[in-house]
């Protein structure tokens, strides 16, 4: 049996990564990072590809630990790390960049915490180029004006993210969907400026409590 320290230094795969990063690194070595030892008669490159032909396809992902157990070399520790592992990034995935943001009431539905608030929130959600959310951001807290919500600040989050687009939103204290004069000017004003940077504005939404509205863009 090979053993992993017989390897060249720049291929074993915790040095690839530190040289290269995860992306030049195959399943295999990603796993054989997470594992750190193999077993008795196997180096730990081997025992991860060992464990990667096992589960077809991705299906690893949603292995147990009893599964994973069944495999020679794997025992309760490293079988408990892997499922850790993949828990963890399903948690650290979720609700993120898995909604498409293309009605007013996605829009809404991710205001929750703000929507039913005393002050106006002026909020951007930065999307990529598949209208995924890639963050969003509370721009300013307090009536709308132009003082408060400026093209620097919107668009300096958008360059940061290297978004393609993004939804403006603010919620409306009184329940009143109806849009300002403020309201319509910062809108205007905004896709101009997204206009300049190539970065389109989807929409602006006004939320309440319990309902939404799109303003219409005459620009």
């Amino acid at each position: 049996m090979s053993k992993l320290k017989d390897t060249p230094k720049l291929d074993r795969p915790r040095e690839k990564m530190m040289k290269y990063g995860p992306g030049k690194l195959g399943d295999a070595e990603l796993l054989a990072i997470l594992l750190r030892t193999g077993a008795k008669d196997l180096n730990v490159l081997k025992l991860s590809q060992k464990i990667l032909n096992k589960f077809k396809d991705r299906e690893i992902i949603g292995a147990n630990i009893g599964e994973l157990k069944t495999i020679h070399g794997l025992g309760p520790a490293k079988a408990c790390e892997i499922v850790a592992c993949f828990e963890l990034g399903k948690r650290m995935l979720k609700d993120k960049k898995s909604s498409v943001l293309l009605s007013p009431r996605d829009v809404w539905e991710r205001m929750e915490d703000i929507r039913g608030s005393k002050k106006e929130h002026f909020v951007v959600f930065y999307l990529d180029s598949r209208n995924q959310e890639i963050q969003r951001e509370i721009i300013s807290v307090g009536t709308l004006n132009e003082s408060l919500v400026h093209p620097r600040e919107v668009f300096e989050g958008a360059i940061k993210n290297n978004a393609s687009s993004i939804i403006l939103a603010h919620n409306h204290p009184s329940g009143d969907l109806g849009p300002s004069q403020a309201d319509i000017e910062i809108t205007k004003k905004l896709i101009h400026a997204g206009k300049i940077l190539d970065i389109r504005i989807i929409s602006h939404v006004v939320v309440t409590k319990d309902t939404w509205k799109e303003l219409e863009n005459n620009d």
